[in-house]
């Protein structure tokens, strides 16, 4: 069974913001528990370990993320998601609380860096996809150009490459 769902988040309380040094503990926490539970369905314990494998944030987690614009998904007081875009129009990563996925706070998130690549003139996004993430992009208006598979910390992991053409 997977995590429980939480209903559609109102937008009042919901809060899209820059991300601040202040959100280095939070946004590592919510990848490291969206990886651990939140992908349980689609990799395998390994390979999620791999992935995320300590709890707490490695030494380049603050320069990743302010090097970006990266948004922050924040619901009374309490950080329940982020995504990345790199200025490329790469968006590096997009992750959202177990309990939080399917109310709508990952497509407001991404509406945010969506209007910003926009406004920044970017005509292509692109994105390496996990299983997950690939339905969920998919709903965007994203399309997969290949599956591949990616070195991580000396396991192979399977995810996809996609973009979504801005027009």
């Amino acid at each position: 069974m997977g995590p429980r769902r939480a209903s559609n988040v109102s937008p009042r309380h919901l809060r899209i913001r820059q991300f601040k040094l202040a959100d280095l503990a939070a946004t590592y926490a919510v990848f490291f528990t969206s990886v651990r539970q939140g992908a349980a369905e689609f990799y395998s314990l390994h390979d999620r370990e791999a992935w995320a494998g300590s709890p707490n944030p490695p030494e380049n987690w603050v320069q990743r993320l302010s090097d970006q614009d990266t948004r922050v998904a924040e619901m009374e007081g309490r950080v329940v998601g982020f995504m990345s875009l790199m200025p490329t129009g790469h968006l590096d990563m997009a992750f959202v609380l177990p309990d939080q996925m399917g109310t709508g706070v990952a497509a407001r998130l991404y509406k945010a860096l969506e209007d910003a690549a926009y406004s920044a003139g970017l005509t292509k996004l692109t994105t390496d996809a996990s299983y997950l993430a690939k339905s969920f992009f998919t709903k965007q208006g994203w399309r997969v150009l290949s599956p591949q598979t990616v070195l991580c910390n000396g396991r192979e992991i399977k995810n996809f490459q996609m973009e979504k053409r801005l027009s």
